[in-house]
C-alpha cells in the first residue's frame, strides 16, 4: 500500500504566510481607520477568526495531502508551524511599523495607557502611576514585544490546533 505523506513544511509555509499577510492587512486597516491605539473589541475578534480560519484550512490541506488522515500530533505540529511563521511575519511588520511608519507609536500607547489608568483609578498616587508607567515602558521594548508576539501566536496556535485536531482527527487504520 502506497501511503501519501503530506509536507508539514509546505503547508505551514503557505498557510503561515497567508495568515501573516492577513494579520498585517488587519493591522494596516486599523491604522488607516485610526483605531490602532485603542484596539476595539472587534479587531481582536476578527484577528482570532482569521487565525482560526487559516489554521483550520491548513489542517484540512494537510489531511487531504495525507490521504485523508490526520493525527493529533500532526495537527499540533502543523498548526504550531503555521502560527510560528505568521508570528515571525507579525514581529517583522511590527518592527517596520514602530521604526519607520509610526515611530511615535510606543509613546502614543503609553499616553493612552496612562489615560486609561487615570480613568479607571482616579485615586492612584503619582508614585503608583510612575511605577505602572515604568513597567509598561519595559514591556514595550522591541525585544520583549517580539518575544510576547511569538509566544502569544504559538499559544493561540496550539489551542486552535488542539481543538481542530481533536475534531478533524482521522488516524490510519493500522494505528487505531
Amino acid at each position: 500500500m502506497d501511503t501519501q505523506k503530506a509536507s508539514v513544511k509546505k503547508i505551514a509555509l503557505n498557510y503561515g504566510l497567508l495568515l501573516g499577510l492577513a494579520s498585517i492587512a488587519l493591522s494596516v486597516i486599523t491604522y488607516v481607520m485610526g483605531v490602532h491605539i485603542e484596539r476595539p473589541w472587534w479587531v481582536s475578534v476578527l484577528g482570532m477568526l482569521i487565525m482560526i480560519a487559516f489554521i483550520v484550512f491548513g489542517l484540512k490541506a494537510f489531511k487531504k495531502d495525507n490521504g485523508g488522515f490526520l493525527s493529533l500530533g500532526e495537527a499540533l505540529k502543523t498548526g504550531l508551524a503555521i502560527s510560528l511563521i505568521a508570528g515571525i511575519l507579525g514581529v517583522i511588520y511590527n518592527y517596520v511599523f514602530m521604526n519607520f511608519i509610526e515611530p511615535d507609536f510606543v509613546n502614543q500607547m503609553l499616553d493612552y495607557s496612562k489615560e486609561q489608568m487615570i480613568e479607571r483609578n482616579p485615586n492612584m498616587t503619582e508614585d503608583q502611576m510612575k511605577m505602572a508607567m515604568d513597567m509598561s515602558r519595559k514591556f514595550m521594548s522591541p525585544g520583549i514585544m517580539a518575544a510576547i508576539g511569538i509566544i502569544i501566536s504559538l499559544f493561540l496556535g496550539f489551542l486552535i490546533s488542539l481543538i481542530a485536531g481533536l475534531i478533524m482527527k482521522q488516524n490510519r487504520p493500522e494505528y487505531q
